[in-house]
């Protein structure tokens, strides 16, 4: 009976560090050959370069460096072990979007990306030109037919995969997380394979980038649909699957099943990766955020403490007259509970500066919210200089319900240089402070039970200027990420009186969104690169 050792390398590149990553690519092929015994390596899609490496791709030395990487894959990658890796190139035919297949210091062949998929957060019909042939390469006696992530949610590519005589599909994919999206990843590999009647290998990457996150979570599927091994997510590491040919048909032998992460803690996953891989590949020595005793800062200081340890994150309490006691109480209780750096920086004599200087220019007004940012921007000011002092980045701390009513103030609350919370509704904000409280007390519990408020005035709450999170999120939800009109969610049972009220903010806002942090997606429609909207235009929803 024939065997096969496949070993799935669920790894974090580094965007652009072409010659890291194919260093990572050497190690990773040593060791699984050292430990599993590995007769092929399968790395993500693109993962020389990283993903998405946008217009990098543009540039006139990528080739030069592609070459210089594969050329030392080709020296230094361990004999008698076939690897499979993505990258981009250059070829007759046109950019391709490509998989190449590495074997005792040869290259053989290259498969290119037939289906670019260009919705979402993805472009890559910007960068690259279909491919349109199927690459079947053998290897111990089994035809691994290649493919590359959108050629396995498209399916024409796996027919003609099939067809070409492939006995298991093998994918290289960057595909990031969103909410749910590891489930409907399985339910489609399962059809496809069902379809083919050939197993299917998925090796997802690692990591976050920028806005995005990819979850790892790679998995074989049998013949029949079948999970038969699925590595952990959030996880790097190398994932063995043993094939053997039992009358002419190639099997995945059953393996290890990671379980799903739960929801939240899926999802809380998702923003401690994004935060975590994004100041450490910025080179940042840590974080500093404002610390207001409201649920929004304690679970942002949750995730920051998380991901980056204690010691490289601090806490500061900006108090003035309307901050109350027990938010001041509950800010220090945090950050006693988590371990963090902690002062308490009142801003009553910056605000009353600025008041003072501005009283003649003001001379008549009366007061508004014009007062209230005062206070905040005074925060901002206060956050820059610690992060300019100490090499701490700021984050920021407001969530997705916020940014999308513009309940927030420009170089303020949003001055910073990434939001944990920006793809994370209100709703879901208190959802993951109680599951984190679950692993381990972190927040107090006042600051979950207590009605939302920003303090910028006597006695102010959330609810003064907007509808009950519940039901604004049920809104937005339909508005933002299934782009209903507000005819069709009043239909859907909501006030007239609400839904204008939050379109019109959603509206009005996206100038503020367009200045915000950049802060990981975990809903399938986030603020970015997968909702664009013009900032100045005459469009108005009905009444």
């Amino acid at each position: 009976m024939q065997d096969l050792t496949l070993v799935m390398a669920q790894l974090d590149p580094l965007v652009g560090d072409i010659p890291g990553n194919a260093e990572r690519a050497i190690e990773a092929v040593r060791e699984a050959r050292l430990e599993h015994k590995a007769d092929v390596v399968v790395f993500p899609e693109l993962f020389l370069t990283g993903y998405p490496p946008e217009d990098l791709l543009f540039r006139e030395s990528m080739e030069t460096r592609l070459e210089a990487a594969r050329a030392r894959m080709a020296h230094k990658v361990a004999k008698d072990v076939m690897v499979v890796i993505g990258y981009p190139g250059h070829r007759a035919s046109g950019y391709h979007n490509l998989a190449g297949v590495l074997y005792n210091g040869e290259w053989l062949g290259e498969y290119a990306k037939q289906a670019l998929p260009n919705y979402q957060v993805f472009d890559e019909r910007r960068y690259f030109m279909p491919g349109s042939e199927p690459l079947i390469i053998e290897h111990g006696g089994a035809r691994l037919g290649i493919l590359i992530c959108e050629d396995l949610w498209d399916g024409a590519p796996v027919r003609q995969c099939r067809d070409a005589g492939a006995d298991v599909l093998v994918a290289l994919n960057a595909s990031p997380f969103h909410q749910n999206k590891p489930a409907e990843r399985l339910t489609l590999f399962a059809e496809r394979a069902r379809e083919a009647q050939r197993p299917v290998v998925y090796v997802n990457q690692i990591g976050g980038q920028d806005e995005l996150v990819f979850d790892g979570g790679s998995l074989v599927v049998d013949a029949a649909g079948e999970l038969r091994i699925r590595a952990p997510h959030w996880q790097v590491g190398l994932m063995p699957v043993r094939f053997v040919n039992d009358a002419g048909r190639w099997t995945p032998e059953a393996g290890e099943i990671e379980a799903l992460p739960g929801t939240e803690e899926n999802l809380y996953c998702a923003l401690v990766t994004g935060l975590r891989d994004y100041v450490n590949k910025s080179g940042f020595q840590g974080v500093v955020l404002g610390l207001s005793g409201g649920i929004d800062s304690a679970l942002s200081l949750a995730i920051a403490v998380d991901a980056l340890g204690p010691e490289r994150v601090q806490a500061v309490m900006m108090p003035y007259h309307y901050t109350a006691q027990i938010s001041r109480d509950d800010a220090a209780e945090q950050a006693r509970l988590l371990g963090v750096r902690y002062e308490s920086l009142p801003i009553a004599g910056m605000v009353e500066a600025a008041n003072a200087t501005l009283a003649e220019s003001f001379a008549g007004a009366p007061q508004d919210t014009t007062e209230e940012n005062l206070q905040s921007r005074c925060r901002g000011v206060l956050l820059m200089a610690i992060s300019n002092k100490k090499g701490l980045m700021v984050l920021t701390t407001g969530n997705k319900s916020e940014m999308a009513v513009g309940y927030a103030t420009l170089y303020g609350d949003m001055v910073g240089g990434y939001n944990a919370l920006k793809d994370v509704y209100k709703t879901w904000v208190y959802r993951l402070a109680r599951w984190r409280n679950t692993q381990e007390p972190a927040i107090p519990e006042r600051v979950i039970n207590r009605p939302p408020s920003a303090e910028l005035a006597p006695d102010q709450q959330d609810s003064d200027s907007l509808p009950g999170y519940d039901t604004l999120d049920a809104i937005l939800e339909r508005y933002i990420e299934r782009d209903m009109s507000a005819e069709a969610i009043i239909a859907a049972g909501f006030a007239s009186e609400d839904v204008y009220k939050v379109v019109k903010l959603v509206d009005r806002s996206e100038y503020k969104r367009r200045q915000a942090p950049v802060g990981v997606r975990v809903t399938a429609r986030g603020f970015g690169r997968d909702r664009r909207y013009p900032i100045v235009n005459g469009w108005q929803p009905g009444e």
